[in-house]
């Protein structure tokens, strides 16, 4: 070998050090993005789950909440009459 074959040979294996440093970096700053992306995700799908519930009683408790305002509004009625 030559020289210039030396050189070159040293050249390109710093660059391919550097990439392969740079690539390992980037692949764990992606796992550790992934995985928060990950915990998000899975904060908001208790979020969803736990509006749901909210709605359901919401909905359940909607129907003798409306009997109680028209057994309150015959009641008002009535006093109102009354009076």
């Amino acid at each position: 070998m030559n020289t210039t074959e030396d050189v070159l040979l040293i050249i390109l294996s710093v660059f391919l050090a550097l990439f392969l440093l740079l690539a390992i970096t980037a692949a764990i700053l992606i796992i550790k993005l992934v995985k928060s992306v990950k915990q998000i995700v899975a904060k908001a799908e208790s979020v969803v789950d736990s509006v749901e519930s909210a709605a359901d009683v919401v909905k359940n408790a909607s129907g003798p909440l409306a009997a109680f305002k028209v057994i309150k509004n015959i009641v008002d009625m009535v006093n109102k009459v009354k009076k």
